[in-house]
């Protein structure tokens, strides 16, 4: 029939453009951040470092030692492969890397000491190396000798201990291993001597003489000479 228009299909639905807005989006956020640090607003760091790098172990540009240092004593030494912030590691690794780290900076056992395992004092260092069977260095640590120079130079043997002693001044002393005799006492390797409650010494004058004929540690290291060294075991006096 004329004059009708022709009969109207159901209305489009207008279907929103979520990519092409999100796209919109995202580049007028970039816009903005971009803008408001070139004024100053916002920080800029264009050092590309991570956030720990200040607080980092060993900024140094040597290469990390890896790997774990053992022997048959049972004395290992672990490193650890990395450096890492120290957040990241636990009081027992971070306590390892230290003395890692510490034991990598000290001497090496004099040469002409002899070989095996055995315990060397060198009194012109005040020092003393315990080592291996398999030579090497387990521990090494400074010491005070004698005033009087009363030790020779030459090899002995452990030939005695005692966890307590009292010296010839009535001091006491732990962690007693005699290897000779002197004139009117016995020498050997023991902890700082107490006299009237408090240490004879402190720390800082370990590395000088200061005892009347022994050989003075801290507690920890006259604990470990101790256990590392049983009767007849070597001492070596340089």
């Amino acid at each position: 029939m004329t004059g009708m228009s022709p009969q109207a299909g159901p209305p489009r639905t207008v279907r929103p453009r979520y990519l092409r807005i999100t796209a919109a989006g995202f580049s007028a956020l970039v816009t903005l951040v971009a803008v408001l640090g070139a004024v100053g607003v916002l920080p800029v760091d264009s050092s590309a470092q991570p956030a720990y790098a200040g607080t980092m172990r060993n900024q140094s540009a040597q290469p990390a030692q890896s790997g774990a240092v053992s022997d048959a004593d049972g004395w290992g030494l672990t490193r650890l492969p990395i450096d890492l912030p120290p957040g990241l590691l636990s009081p027992a690794a971070a306590a390892a890397a230290d003395r890692a780290a510490a034991q990598a900076a000290e001497p090496g056992v004099p040469a002409g000491s002899g070989e095996g395992r055995r315990i060397v004092f060198d009194r012109d260092d005040q020092r003393v190396w315990l080592v291996s069977a398999s030579d090497a260095v387990r521990r090494t640590y400074l010491v005070s000798g004698s005033l009087t120079d009363n030790l020779a130079a030459g090899t002995y043997e452990v030939y005695s201990k005692s966890r307590d002693a009292v010296g010839i001044d009535g001091s006491t002393m732990r962690h007693m291993v005699r290897f000779t005799q002197g004139v009117n006492a016995a020498i050997g390797f023991h902890d700082i001597p107490v006299e009237g409650g408090e240490k004879v010494q402190g720390r800082a004058e370990l590395g000088s003489p200061q005892s009347h004929g022994c050989i003075r540690q801290m507690p920890g290291d006259a604990r470990a000479l101790w256990r590392f060294a049983p009767l007849g075991t070597t001492v070596v006096v340089l």
